[in-house]
């Protein structure tokens, strides 16, 4: 017989619960029935920093139960609870009966008594209600030319307050009442090192001080603190810790731990046998735990009992690693050494601004712990050692040298949200199941929680013996990225001189469009030059789109979307004098569908005459650079998003790369022309522009993120070229810049470093070439014009010159000719049959 259970609360672990039960009920003994207090489903509230960088709450949403067997009821708050009865009953007057209950409603932020912190401006930073409210005060105060802040608090929740604030245009002060930034993770050592970092980057630290008021200043805010200083602001932020919601609890006779928390066992069962408590709100031997790896184990404990299991909770591994204002931190095992006789091995480096510490045993053999500042690149290989034999020399394990190889145990915890060992990783990759990161993610779910195992499930891919193979084609031992070097390098003009030296064979259809796009991104002549026309594909090798009906489309440059009248009458002309479908595209451009491979030449004529030129549409190549109208019209605008996007485009025009790439600049954060779906964006800001790279639109979308921000357009263009270049010369075949920052070791951090603070030494050479695509840029479609021989190869038959290719008709739809295409309905036809 189906039973009900009741969940309070739909945060990350009131999902996750669900998402467990629903896994493991597999005779369906369980329907569900979740009410959220907040009026949106759940989402990743670990990430909630990075919703400054786009304001869109869609991002972070994690999957809907698309489930008959859960109902989901938001902006409901339960508030009564009869636990004789079995039955809860919602501020909207629900009353909804149970089998069993489950208290899942996490915590509230704490706020210090402080006089004045109710004031308008002063604001709690837990959800993202609260971070539109934080964003309207502080629009409201740049407005006003003003720009100061504080975050109270500077633990982990409160530097991510403080991050959001510097992504909102606020360089905040940071008042923290203990002696240094992040008292519960590092020592007086890391903490010390992590100031000095954290103020490099326009934040002011007080340590050792509280605020002792906060009074109201005219429009703004006066805050002054224990140690004397007044601080002018514009807003205030209490990220001070957290409280668990357990007035549910408390008002209806469950017990609760002297500090709060509803006291769990390790079942996480309440004082009530059939009401249970998971995730921030729960108190377990008097502890209360406020990471988000604990609540998912008390998740999967819970949907476990539920089932008839026995499982309990484990305990938790309260580990860290993260990265605050750009500043790697991570904290593991008995970070501050409190274990009698434990002993402190300290690597601290002012100069290269990082700090390391291991904590082990009074007989040094033993890993208890440690802490990252600076460089938690080792935080993988040493938090699954904790409590383990050390594998050599301390020192060694830490030391820049990084001399000692780190070889996990097979039961060793590698991803502790998910409590994933290695010996299970093994087994799915040994097994065949998967064959890369994103098989064991799908496998087992290591690395999708917070994602720093990630590169430790590259690694143990390794120790299997899996290596994947960067061979382009069977032609070719080489990556594509290896080719580019190649060819760069020694000078070679022609696919036939690289296979004879680099190759084998006489290429296929992999490898000759490849190695035509790196002749070409090398400025090797004209696309349809000589042996290069051969390489081509179709699109390429007839400067066109091929459609369905094997007709073509012409897509003229527009560059910016910013376009004459006299240029729009001639757009019309073309396409009614040819008969083409007109359409306009995404990427503020006009599309002309129809056209014969012999009519190619002609339209291209009357559209250079008219001084259009190639948009590149059928290329891996740059394809638009879209805009909003920015300050020339938008009331809202704070750059010139036209003027710049026109610049971008025509400094990039018929760049070629790995794969199709896509831009936009947008005159506001109000993102109009949704910058941060492509695959560089541009948002302008009131002191320059914002960067973002690696965003996709397509088959699997992806937010771009963030690289550089508030930068002037002399430094954009810097970094935009060193950022094409750099993925010209380094990416796979057909890879977009989103899968090719996702595959760099790194990722967007070691982009950044790359070209942004040129840790290779590379970027003046990317620049140059840059430079030399852009004096050398010519248009493909005139170069075709000005060449009888390439003229010659746009004709449907080679025997009948001029002669209409019979297999191509059309139809007329909404005043328009459109293919006719056998067995496929139209909307219409459809309907109809229907």
């Amino acid at each position: 017989m189906t039973r009900t259970l009741v969940v309070v609360g739909h945060g990350m672990v009131g999902h996750r619960l669900v998402e467990a039960l629903r896994e493991k009920d597999a005779t369906d003994q369980w329907r569900i029935v979740v009410f959220a207090e907040e009026t949106r489903p759940a989402y990743d509230r670990v990430a909630l920093s990075s919703y400054v960088d786009s304001w869109d709450a869609g991002s972070l949403s994690l999957a809907p139960h698309d489930d008959d067997a859960v109902r989901l009821h938001l902006d409901d708050k339960v508030v009564h609870l009869d636990r004789d009865a079995k039955v809860v009953r919602t501020a909207k007057g629900r009353v909804q009966p149970y089998d069993a209950l489950v208290l899942a409603t996490g915590s509230v932020p704490f706020v210090p008594p402080v006089p004045g912190r109710d004031l308008p401006g002063c604001h709690v930073y837990r959800t993202i209600d609260d971070l539109d409210g934080i964003r309207a005060t502080v629009e409201s105060a740049r407005a006003a030319g003003r720009h100061a802040g504080m975050v109270l608090g500077g633990g982990l929740l409160g530097l991510e307050a403080a991050n959001a604030l510097r992504g909102m245009g606020i360089s905040p002060h940071v008042v923290e009442l203990g002696p240094r930034l992040m008292p519960l993770q590092v020592d007086e050592g890391g903490g010390g090192l992590l100031k000095r970092l954290v103020e490099k980057l326009d934040l002011t630290v007080h340590t050792g001080t509280s605020a002792s008021s906060i009074e109201p200043d005219g429009e703004r805010l006066i805050a002054k603190l224990s140690n004397g200083v007044e601080l002018d602001l514009d807003v205030v932020v209490f990220s001070a810790g957290i409280r668990p919601r357990d007035e549910l609890a408390r008002s209806f006779g469950l017990a609760v731990g002297e500090r709060g928390g509803i006291v769990v066992d390790e079942a996480c069962r309440t004082s009530d046998e059939h009401v249970y408590a998971i995730g921030e709100c729960a108190s377990l031997d008097g502890v209360v735990y406020g990471l988000v790896a604990p609540g998912y184990s008390m998740a999967e404990v819970v949907a476990d009992r539920l089932l008839g299991g026995a499982a309990r909770f484990p305990g938790a591994d309260m580990s860290t690693k993260l990265k605050l204002l750009g500043v790697d931190v991570a904290s593991f095992g008995d970070a501050h050494a409190k274990q009698e006789g434990a002993l402190e091995v300290v690597v601290n480096d002012a100069v290269a601004g990082t700090y390391a510490k291991v904590v082990v045993s009074d007989d040094a053999k033993t890993l208890l712990g440690g802490i990252l500042v600076g460089d938690a690149s080792k935080y993988t290989s040493l938090r699954p050692l904790v409590g383990r034999a050390l594998p050599g020399d301390p020192v060694a394990l830490i030391g820049p040298e990084g001399g000692v190889e780190l070889t996990l145990p097979h039961d060793a915890q590698v991803c502790s949200c998910h409590a994933v060992t290695k010996q299970q990783i093994v087994d799915v990759v040994n097994s065949g199941e998967a064959v890369d990161v994103p098989g064991i993610k799908a496998c087992t779910k290591a690395g999708t929680g917070c994602g720093s195992c990630v590169p430790m499930l590259k690694k143990l891919l390794s120790e299997c013996g899996i290596e994947q193979s960067r061979a382009l084609c069977e032609h070719f031992d080489h990556s594509r990225a290896d080719l580019f070097e190649i060819i760069r390098s020694t000078g070679i003009t022609t696919f036939t001189e690289l296979i004879s030296r680099h190759g084998r064979g006489s290429g296929c259809d992999l490898c000759k469009p490849a190695v035509a796009s790196i002749l070409a991104s090398l400025d090797n002549g004209h696309v349809l030059e000589g042996e290069q026309a051969a390489l081509q594909d179709t699109n390429d090798r007839f400067l066109a789109n091929m459609q369905r009906n094997g007709t073509y489309s012409v897509v003229p440059r527009i560059p910016g979307g910013e376009i004459t009248p006299e240029k729009l009458i001639v757009i019309g002309e073309v396409a009614r004098d040819f008969g083409l479908y007109t359409k306009i595209t995404g990427g503020q451009r006009i599309d002309l569908f129809g056209a014969t491979v012999d009519q190619l030449p002609e339209i291209w004529k009357r559209l250079v005459d008219a001084g259009f030129e190639s948009g590149h549409a059928y290329g891996k190549a740059l394809r638009t650079v879209k805009s909003c109208v920015g300050t020339t019209w938008c009331r809202y605008g704070v750059q010139d998003s036209v003027s710049l996007a026109i610049a971008l485009e025509l400094r990039y025009r018929g760049l070629r790369s790995p794969h199709k790439l896509k831009s936009a600049v947008s005159g506001c954060a109000r993102e109009c022309a949704e910058a941060r779906g492509k695959d560089f964006g541009i948002i302008a800001t009131e002191n320059g522009w914002n960067l973002y790279v690696g965003g996709n639109g397509g088959f699997t979308p992806r937010h771009a993120d963030l690289i550089a921000s508030d930068v002037d357009t002399e430094t954009l263009i810097k970094l935009i070229d060193r950022f094409l270049m750099f993925y010209i010369r380094t990416a796979d075949r057909l890879q977009r810049t989103s899968t090719w920052i996702e595959s760099l070791e790194g990722g967007l951090d070691h982009l950044r470093d790359v070209i942004v603070d040129d840790s290779l030494g590379i970027c003046a050479d990317l620049e140059a070439a840059m430079a030399k695509h852009v004096d050398n840029y010519a248009d493909e479609w005139r170069g075709v014009l000005e060449d009888p021989e390439k003229l010659s190869r746009f004709t449907s038959f080679v025997n009948a010159p001029g002669t209409p290719d019979p297999t191509i008709s059309f139809r007329e739809e909404r005043g328009q000719k459109v293919p006719v295409l056998l067995g496929v309905p139209t909307v219409g036809q459809a309907e109809v049959s229907r």
